[in-house]
């Protein structure tokens, strides 16, 4: 244990079990409509997976596939750089976006450094999780002078990945008997950001995670992974950890806890973790869709009736967004607030 610093160390019920056989994994589902393919059945397909895993991967999907690569390219240049030139650039608790290398899961350090960066300069977000502190700040990126391309082809990227986030949206809107446009009017300034993942070779595998167990508190996550694979999704039909294959030119998505909620509970947002490796470097680029803060996210109301009751307490996503994010720069006591604690006891 002397290489690894005890603030990675799992719990023992948390630690990975790497010898993971592999099983049929999430669903895989092609976005293109043909002929002897319709909307319908998409839909359908989308529906499905939301109900069963909460994740599934998607092929022809939309975003240019050199940009896939560039994205990963651009990101292990910047993880490359010395320490002190990414420090540059590193978040702290007035400016959230740039390089942050201890941030925390469960209060246990992930073995991973992350850049991130909001999709819309500025942001606009609670300054405080106290519901009577109406003040709002302002968030904004901050971008590296070196590698020069990089801040380009992140909003290059970040654009295109957008569209796909849309369109998917609409396509879970329409699986849940709903118009496609239902949920587009929350995306209004939204605060979504992108996150590059850096997850260096680790020599305590078995005792750290890249990340620990969570939910995503987001309405859906679109992911880019590489080849090397890491991702294990929590099976919700028996709790096992499943890896999630990388499939070439595949974007991973899952729903969120806005969307737990919005579907009152018809769609769940599913625990997931990334194990790392002793050998091999791993990149993947998230997405997180989160709505415009001033959103009070609760069960859609074509969804709820005599029979099927709100399960949740109305709440400010801006509010939870700002109370979810203050443990990424130290332990706290208690765990971070979730969507759980709106839950509604019938």
């Amino acid at each position: 244990m002397g290489e690894v610093d005890p603030a990675f160390i799992q719990a023992t019920e948390h630690r990975p079990k790497l010898n993971t056989i592999q099983i049929e994994g999430i669903p895989l589902i092609d976005l293109s409509v043909s002929d002897t393919r319709d909307l319908k059945q998409l839909v359908s397909e989308i529906g499905n997976a939301c109900k069963k895993w909460g994740f599934f991967q998607v092929i022809n999907h939309g975003v240019p596939l050199e940009l896939c690569t560039r994205i990963k390219e651009a990101a292990k240049t910047f993880f490359d750089r010395p320490i002190e030139e990414k420090r540059k650039v590193k978040r702290d608790e007035v400016n959230a976006m740039g390089y942050h290398d201890s941030e925390h899961t469960k209060n246990v350090r992930d073995w991973k450094e992350v850049f991130d960066f909001l999709l819309e300069d500025p942001t606009f977000v609670p300054a405080s999780p106290e519901p009577e502190d109406k003040e709002i700040r302002t968030l904004t990126n901050q971008w590296p002078e070196n590698p020069p391309e990089f801040r380009e082809v992140c909003q290059e990227y970040a654009r295109e990945v957008e569209k796909l986030g849309y369109k998917l949206l609409e396509l879970i809107s329409l699986s849940l008997g709903l118009p496609a446009n239902r949920l587009s009017g929350y995306f209004k300034d939204h605060t979504g950001m992108l996150r590059l993942n850096y997850y260096p070779p680790c020599p305590c595998p078995d005792l750290a995670l890249g990340v620990g167990r969570h939910k995503d508190a987001s309405a859906l996550t679109v992911l880019s992974q590489d080849d090397v694979g890491g991702l294990q999704v929590k099976r919700k039909t028996d709790g096992e950890w499943i890896p999630v294959k990388p499939i070439p030119n595949a974007f991973i998505i899952n729903v969120g806890d806005t969307v737990q909620v919005w579907s009152n509970e018809l769609y769940e947002s599913v625990e997931h973790r990334v194990v790392v490796n002793s050998e091999k470097e791993r990149f993947s680029v998230p997405c997180f869709f989160f709505p415009c803060h001033s959103v009070m996210v609760k069960p859609l109301e074509e969804l709820v009736n005599e029979q099927n009751p709100a399960k949740y307490k109305e709440y400010s996503f801006g509010k939870f967004f700002v109370a979810r994010n203050r443990s990424d720069y130290k332990k706290l006591e208690v765990e971070n607030i979730q969507i759980h604690n709106f839950k509604i006891s019938n």
